[in-house]
C-alpha cells in the first residue's frame, strides 16, 4: 500500500473503500514521526560538535530504521486484518446456525483487528522513546524536527488507541477485553507523558522570550 503515491493513498483513504482506514493511517503517521527522528540522527552524525554522541546516534539510526520498517508493514497489515472483519459483518444471520457461525468468525476477526493497532501503539511509544534521545542529544539545528516527530508519534498512538477501543467494544471475552484494554491504556499513559515532555523541551529550546 505504501508503494502508492501520496496522492493515490490519500484518495483511497478518502474513498468509500474500507481500507486503508484509521489504523493504517496511524501507522503511516507513526512512520513519518520516526523518519523525522532519523533525519535528526543523520544530520548529527559526522558533525565535530556532536562527536561525543556520534556512536549513540548511529545506534539510534539502526533502531529507527528497524522501527520504521515495522510500522510500514503495519500499514498493510491493518488492511489485511480488517478484511475478514468486514466480510464477517456481511454474513447472513437469519437462522440460529447462521448467527452462531457469524458470531464465531466475527470474534476471531475482532481479535486480529485489535492486535494490529495495539502493535502500532507499541511501536509509537518506542518511537517516542527514540525521539526523546534525538531531541536531547541531536543537532540543535533540527531539534524542532524531533519535536514534530514526537507530535506525529503521539497522534499515531492515540489514533491506534481508538481503533483498539472500537474493536474491544464488540469483543465477548470479558477477561481478554479487560487485559487488552489495560495494556492499551498503559501504553497511552507512557507515550503521552514522553511526547508532552519532548514537546515542552523542544518548545523551550526554540522560545525567543
Amino acid at each position: 500500500m505504501l508503494e502508492k503515491s501520496c496522492t493515490e493513498f490519500l484518495n483511497l483513504l478518502a474513498s468509500k473503500e474500507p481500507v486503508p482506514g484509521g489504523g493504517g493511517a496511524s501507522a503511516l503517521v507513526g512512520t513519518i514521526g520516526v523518519a523525522l527522528g532519523s533525519m535528526v540522527g543523520n544530520l548529527t552524525v559526522g558533525k565535530k560538535k556532536y562527536a561525543d554522541v556520534e556512536e549513540e546516534m548511529k545506534v539510534l539510526l539502526i533502531k529507527s530504521e528497524n522501527l520504521s520498517n515495522r510500522l510500514s508493514r503495519l500499514v498493510m497489515k491493518d488492511a489485511e486484518v480488517f478484511e475478514p472483519l468486514s466480510k464477517a459483518y456481511r454474513m447472513p444471520n437469519g437462522t440460529d446456525g447462521e448467527k452462531k457461525q457469524k458470531e464465531k468468525i466475527m470474534q476471531e476477526a475482532l481479535l486480529q483487528a485489535t492486535l494490529v493497532p495495539l502493535e502500532i501503539a507499541e511501536c509509537s511509544v518506542e518511537g517516542l522513546r527514540i525521539l526523546e534521545e534525538y531531541a536531547n542529544k541531536g543537532s540543535r539545528l533540527v531539534v524542532s524536527d524531533a519535536g514534530v516527530g514526537a507530535v506525529f508519534c503521539k497522534a499515531a498512538l492515540q489514533g491506534a488507541k481508538l481503533n483498539v477501543l472500537i474493536n474491544l467494544k464488540l469483543m465477548n471475552d470479558q477477561q481478554l477485553r479487560a487485559s487488552l484494554d489495560d495494556k492499551m491504556y498503559k501504553l497511552e499513559n507512557e507515550g503521552v507523558l514522553i511526547a508532552d515532555r519532548i514537546y515542552k523541551y523542544v518548545e523551550g529550546q526554540l522560545c525567543c522570550c
